[in-house]
């Protein structure tokens, strides 16, 4: 038996030599889990299985992937990985993101695709070099109005949420290049977003969209592609908008480029840019 202990010491004294080396933590599919210990009769204590070892590593770790796991919640004390800027918890059993996320100032990638979490805390907007956020596949019935905060922010998606629209802050995302907010139940894209100067995609498939901002194309001057799939518009209402046939050029030269460039082909064909 103390052969045994030994090895397992061992082992997780290698593990955390290797991830204060590296900086990376990488542990998919690790069967991580919750404990489920029984208070009474009618409630249950739900204990977190984030690696402990991590927390201790302060200033070394730079990246967390617990992708697939069935982690229950995120520790208030990840606010000690103060230099961590990617944080991957996809697909786990998250129904909320603690307030303490927001002193992770570092961040600048965080994916909680595939979890339970229904609301986003409004301290996410103190994130500022925050580029890429991925909460796809969730619960999320509104996004908080700190979102435009997010400066930095090129990178959004949304999918598969609950959302019946988008905050007007995020007209300030100036940075935002790609938007993916398909199968929620948006109906009309805020004016605010003909702000967004550098935004190159937008996908709402599946969507309640009836109109988009009249400005939309015309402002927008890199947009060079619009998904809008299984929404209630016609191609007549953007043949009509002023800045369409710009529009299209940039479409075009962007379709052109994508051929004489040998662009493998997916299932789906070449993004044509606007899908309706």
């Amino acid at each position: 038996m103390g052969c045994v202990t030994s090895k397992n010491a061992d082992s997780k004294a290698s593990r955390a030599a290797r991830w204060r080396s590296t900086g990376i933590v990488g542990l998919r599919d690790s069967k991580l889990k919750a404990i489920s210990l029984s208070i009474s009769v009618s409630q249950r204590l739900y204990i977190c299985t984030f690696p402990a070892e991590v927390l201790d590593m302060d200033r070394s770790i730079r990246t967390i992937d617990l992708t697939n796991n069935k982690i229950v919640e995120i520790p208030m004390d990840i606010s000690k990985l103060v230099n961590l800027q990617k944080l991957i918890l996809a697909h786990n059993l998250i129904d909320r993101l603690p307030i303490n996320l927001a002193k992770l100032e570092s961040l600048k990638v965080m994916a909680f695709d595939g979890n339970r979490v229904t609301t986003l805390p409004d301290e996410l907007g103190q994130l500022v070099r925050l580029e890429q956020l991925s909460i796809s596949g969730n619960s999320l019935e509104s996004l908080p109005a700190t979102i435009g905060s997010l400066r930095n922010l090129k990178l959004l998606n949304v999918s598969k949420n609950k959302l019946k629209s988008l905050p007007e802050s995020i007209g300030s995302c100036f940075s935002l290049e790609e938007l993916q907010a398909d199968d929620n139940s948006i109906d009309e894209l805020p004016e605010s977003v003909c702000n967004l100067i550098h935004v190159k995609s937008f996908c709402l498939d599946n969507n309640n969209v009836k109109k988009i901002p009249t400005n939309l194309l015309k402002d927008c001057k890199a947009l060079q592609n619009i998904s809008l799939h299984g929404n209630p518009i016609s191609m007549d209402q953007f043949q009509q908008m002023e800045g369409f046939q710009e529009f299209e050029a940039r479409r075009k030269k962007k379709f052109d480029k994508q051929i004489d460039s040998n662009v493998m082909i997916s299932s789906k064909g070449l993004d044509e840019g606007i899908d309706l």
